[in-house]
C-alpha cells in the first residue's frame, strides 16, 4: 500500500507532466534576468487596442511543477482570456531545483522577486499600472505568488509585493506536515506564506479541489481564517471531487478551467480592475 509520501510524489509527478504538456507561452518575450550563464525570460500578452500610454492592470503567472519541473505556458490560455478582458498578462520562466537535491526553493524565489521588480520597473514600457499588479500561479507557482504577497522582503526601490493574488491549489503551507517541508526543514518561517500572514497582505482568491492529495482542505480553510483574522480579504473556492491540477486548461473538457477563470474574472472585477461583463 502506498504511504502518504508516495501518494504525494505520484500526484506531484502527474502535476509536472500536466505542466510540461501545457501550450507554449505566447506573447512577447523579454529577458528579465541573466544568471548562471543563462537568460531568463518572461512572456507578455497584451490586450487588443493596447497602447504604450495605457495604465492597465497586470497579472503575473508562475507555473507549477514542484519547483523542479514545468515551464511557462501552463497559463497561456488564462493569459489570453485576461488579455481579452483588458489586462496585461505575464508568464515567468524561473530556475528549477535539481530533483536529486534537497535544496530549498531559494533560486525560484529570487527569480520571482526579480521578475516582479522587472515588471514594475518597466510599467511605462508595458503600459501597466504598477499599483494594480496581481501575482498568480499554480501549486509550486502558487507558492511563489503567495510568497510575494506575504513574506516580508527588504525592498530595494521597487516593491515586490503584489496588489492581489490569484492562487490555484498553492502549496503555501511549508511548515511541519505541510508540502515542501522536506526541502525547507526548520527554515520554514523563511519560506512558508502561511507562517507570514499580516494585515498588509493583498486581497486574494484561492482555488482547491476537495480531493487534492497535496493541500488538504483544512489547510486552505485555516489560511483563509488566519487572513480574515488579520483583516485581509480572502476568498476560497472548493471544487468537489477534484484533485491537484484540476483547473488546467484542457482537463475535463475545460469544465474546471471555465469555472475557475470565471471566478477569477469576478474577483478581479470586484477590485475594479476589469469592467463588468455584459450578460
Amino acid at each position: 500500500m502506498l504511504n502518504r509520501r508516495s501518494i504525494s510524489l505520484l500526484v506531484l509527478f502527474f502535476a509536472m507532466v500536466s505542466a510540461l504538456q501545457a501550450a507554449p507561452p505566447t506573447g512577447q518575450p523579454h529577458v528579465y534576468k541573466k544568471v548562471d550563464g543563462r537568460e531568463l525570460k518572461l512572456y507578455v500578452t497584451k490586450p487588443g487596442g493596447w497602447q504604450k500610454s495605457d495604465r492597465r492592470p497586470a497579472i503575473i503567472f508562475f507555473h507549477g511543477g514542484g519547483w523542479v519541473g514545468g515551464a511557462p505556458g501552463q497559463f497561456t490560455e488564462h493569459s489570453k482570456y485576461l488579455a481579452e478582458r483588458g489586462m496585461v498578462a505575464v508568464q515567468i520562466e524561473y530556475r528549477l531545483l535539481d530533483r536529486k537535491s534537497t535544496d530549498p526553493p531559494t533560486v525560484c524565489i529570487e527569480d520571482a522577486l526579480d521578475a516582479m521588480r522587472w515588471v514594475r520597473s518597466h510599467s511605462d514600457e508595458l503600459g501597466i499600472d504598477p499599483n494594480r499588479v496581481a501575482a498568480a500561479g499554480g501549486s509550486a507557482g502558487g507558492h511563489l505568488a503567495a510568497y510575494l504577497g506575504t513574506v516580508s522582503v527588504r525592498q530595494s526601490g521597487v516593491s515586490t509585493k503584489p496588489n492581489a493574488m490569484v492562487l490555484f491549489n498553492p502549496v503555501y503551507d511549508n511548515g511541519p506536515g505541510g508540502w515542501g517541508t522536506q526541502r525547507v526543514k526548520d527554515r520554514y518561517p523563511e519560506f512558508s506564506p502561511a507562517h507570514n500572514i499580516s494585515e498588509d497582505d493583498p486581497p486574494h482568491i484561492v482555488f482547491l479541489g476537495s480531493k487534492d492529495k497535496l493541500i488538504p482542505v483544512a489547510t486552505a480553510q485555516k489560511f483563509q481564517q488566519d487572513m480574515q483574522d488579520a483583516g485581509v480579504r480572502s476568498e476560497l473556492r472548493i471544487y468537489e471531487d477534484q484533485g491537484h491540477g484540476f483547473f488546467n486548461h484542457g482537463r475535463d473538457n475545460n469544465r474546471w478551467y471555465d469555472a475557475t477563470i470565471g471566478e477569477t474574472d469576478k474577483f478581479l472585477t470586484s477590485l475594479g480592475w476589469l469592467s463588468q461583463r455584459s450578460e
